[in-house]
């Protein structure tokens, strides 16, 4: 299946585009199954200048904010249904900075998935290094974004095989981010280039039974390139 699991909408305030014309981008790129990722401190204070003010405190909740995007992301499934299968995500950011992480006790379960960012940043991050617990409190499939999970595993001391074997057990994936638009300035990510020719890590990783993703992070729908998510997939 091609598969692309992280797409950012106008409801991310890094994207530009609303949510039609990203699937409708998709599906003329052959696309099969598309997740939509907002994050969710763009999706939660819904205005720029909202997030930017002191207005609401950081660790306020997001009320209705979160359903009605969630509606939203149901309404684009029915309306594309027999076209492209869209799944309703949110890519949630775990560093402790001003308003980013998610404020506590924010209902997420009735997403389709999350995708978790900042994980492997140690000593800022509200997962403290426990990507499990915090999968638990998500409550939905979970995935790990544009991380370097071989790194991250050797920085807390863990097996990677055992590691890679406990996120399979938990249902928790490991997204290849394969990126190169304007928004990342051409960058590509060292870990997923490394993934795809080291045949040692693709031996853990088949081994493991961990499933892995596909995401090209789009922010611009000038900037999609399919045949780059077909490629890897």
């Amino acid at each position: 299946m091609i598969q692309d699991l992280h797409a950012h909408t106008y409801y991310s305030f890094c994207g530009s585009d609303t949510p039609e014309s990203v699937v409708e981008t998709a599906i003329a790129g052959g696309i099969q199954l598309l997740g939509i990722t907002d994050h969710n401190y763009g999706i939660g204070n819904a205005r720029l200048d909202v997030y930017k003010s002191d207005a609401i405190s950081a660790d306020a909740e997001y009320g209705r904010t979160l359903k009605r995007y969630y509606d939203h992301m149901q309404l684009v499934k029915e309306k594309y249904a027999d076209r492209i299968r869209v799944l309703c995500g949110i890519e949630i950011a775990t560093i402790d900075q001003r308003k980013l992480p998610l404020p506590p006790n924010t209902d997420v379960s009735f997403f389709d998935f999350c995708l978790l960012e900042h994980v492997d940043c140690l000593n800022e991050s509200i997962t403290h290094g426990d990507l499990f617990a915090f999968a638990k409190r998500c409550g939905c499939p979970t995935g790990v974004a544009h991380t370097d999970m071989f790194a991250f595993i050797r920085a807390i001391g863990a097996d990677p095989l055992t590691y890679f074997s406990k996120m399979a057990e938990n249902h928790i994936f490991w997204e290849m981010n394969v990126n190169l638009d304007t928004i990342h300035h051409g960058r590509e990510h060292p870990y997923m280039l490394d993934f795809f020719s080291n045949p040692e890590q693709q031996d853990i990783i088949r081994r493991s039974g961990v499933c892995l993703s596909v995401g090209f992070d789009g922010h611009r729908v000038k900037d999609y390139k399919p045949q780059r998510i077909a490629d890897y997939c």
